[in-house]
């Protein structure tokens, strides 16, 4: 990135054409945002677009839109609005896609003042717009929809595109897109339950990332590790990942940072500290960027005895799982009704809420959240037998995705509902592998070579060798065919 600064440097010196200039304006931008300098890519996009709109406006509306997308990595939505207004002044013929992104920033980043449904419907249309150019969608746009499509709480289709993606990035090479890629894909993989696929993407995508000098691209994938830390209640692996993203403080990295210290407090009971973290988020200038962290907000606030200070937050959410059309978000929003709504209501919600959980495309660890807290109302409600389905459900739940916390939660309120609960099952063979053993011993299972293999991860076939042969005793196999046989994928 420093040499090619450099170079950029030195050809705006020979240069006097702006449109020439703007293709080393869009250079100079592109590095500043991956070295973590969002503002100064959108100044410099700004000016480049001014300079060219009269005689390239299409170029101009495509930089003013990335300038809108940098300000808004860079948390300062008040700059995606002025950008979309300068789009509109000058008469653009991309005017719309820029205000688009403004509509979402106005609609879903204020706190009871915006239009969530506006704001929902811009975010879509910014997605059909992109999958309706598809054929000439380069990988960085793609990155963007799948942000979208997760901002929509939609993780099947952003993790069908995000699969998508990634094996395109590995296909061309596409080193400067790809830890985005894998950031993306293992944010999707999380939300979809697959925690040890994520954990296994997120560190490659960090890793990717530090080797080729992107700071900014380090910041998604750590706030997945983190957030996996954070569910297992891993508080000093949680503290090693959180220093470091903390110290860089990479524009939106340090919020969402929080969010997930917020959800580990959560856990482990520390209900005050995550509330207070949580409301400052709220009531902050980014919210949206914390948006998935609100039932957090609402859960802690009412433990102690808070619910006042929600009920705001409750609806702001609750119109956004509303407009989003998506049965798990409005699962969660029913159980923020029943934890924030009359304790005469409070069975109804909860039930709807869990029906809505158990629709196609669910979320399995809000699902379990919300089948103890169902769990836990019943049994206080001195109803023990029809308490122990949730529970044991959410225990599993728990089990599975490896969240000692929580499982411990649904295990102590299964025994209080008069049914003893074992201390876990079988140890799970993949969680014997680390992240890299794990994903060289899925592509072994597929039967790729180590060549084959190597290209894909960017190994060499000495060091996927070397994985596999930690890998195999780790899983009681000795060959490929016996890895396809456990079921890897």
């Amino acid at each position: 990135p420093e040499r090619a600064e450099r170079l950029a440097d030195e050809a705006a010196r020979h240069l006097d054409d702006p449109l020439e200039l703007a293709d080393v304006a869009w250079i100079r931008a592109t590095l500043a945002d991956g070295q973590g300098r969002q503002r100064a890519a959108h100044e410099i996009l700004g000016e480049a677009a001014v300079s060219v709109a009269r005689r390239a406006p299409d170029r101009a509306a495509f930089m003013l839109f990335h300038a809108a997308e940098a300000a808004w990595n860079a948390a300062d939505f008040d700059a995606v609005c002025a950008t979309a207004e300068r789009a509109v002044a000058l008469k653009l013929p991309g005017a719309d896609r820029v205000r688009a992104m403004a509509r979402v920033a106005d609609g879903l980043n204020h706190l009871g003042g915006g239009d969530v449904a506006d704001g929902v419907a811009a975010l879509r249309e910014l997605v059909d717009a992109a999958l309706t150019r598809c054929a000439t969608t380069t990988p960085r746009e793609s990155a963007a929809v799948v942000f979208w499509l997760l901002l929509l709480g939609d993780h099947e289709a952003a993790l069908d595109l995000a699969v998508t993606l990634e094996r395109e990035c590995r296909a061309q090479s596409a080193l400067g897109t790809l830890p985005r890629a894998l950031a993306l894909l293992a944010r999707a993989q999380l939300l979809a339950g697959r925690h040890r696929e994520a954990c296994s993407t997120a560190a490659e995508g960090l890793q990717l990332a530090r080797d080729i000098g992107q700071v900014q691209s380090e910041g998604l994938p750590a706030i997945v590790l983190a957030q996996l830390a954070a569910v297992e209640g891993d508080e000093e692996g949680f503290t090693t990942i959180a220093a470091d993203v903390l110290e860089r403080g990479v524009g939106t990295s340090a919020l969402r940072m929080e969010c997930a210290r917020s959800l580990l407090d959560l856990g482990l009971g520390r209900y005050e500290a995550a509330a207070d973290r949580l409301a400052a988020i709220a009531a902050g200038p980014a919210r949206l960027d914390g948006l998935s962290s609100m039932p957090d907000l609402v859960e802690a606030s009412v433990r102690i005895g808070r619910t006042a200070r929600v009920r705001e937050v409750a609806d702001w959410y609750a119109g956004w799982a509303t407009h989003t059309r998506q049965p798990w978000a409005q699962g969660v929003a029913a159980r923020l009704r029943a934890l924030t709504g009359p304790a005469a209501e409070a069975g109804r919600h909860y039930a709807r809420a869990v029906e809505l959980h158990r629709r196609p495309g669910g979320r399995p660890f809000e699902q379990a959240r919300t089948e103890l807290l169902y769990g836990e109302w019943l049994r206080r409600d001195r109803r023990p037998s029809e308490a122990r389905p949730h529970l044991r459900s959410a225990l599993e739940t728990f089990e599975r995705l490896g969240a000692p916390p929580w499982a411990e939660r649904a295990r102590t309120e299964l025994r209080a509902a008069g049914e003893s609960a074992a201390d876990g099952g079988r140890a799970d063979l993949l969680s014997r592998l680390t992240p890299q053993e794990l994903q060289v011993a899925r592509l072994a299972a597929t039967g790729l070579s180590n060549r084959e293999i190597g290209a894909q991860l960017f190994l060499s076939p000495r060091t996927v060798g070397y994985h596999l042969s930690n890998a195999y005793p780790k899983l009681g196999v000795t060959s490929r065919g016996a890895l396809a046989r456990l079921g890897l994928s």
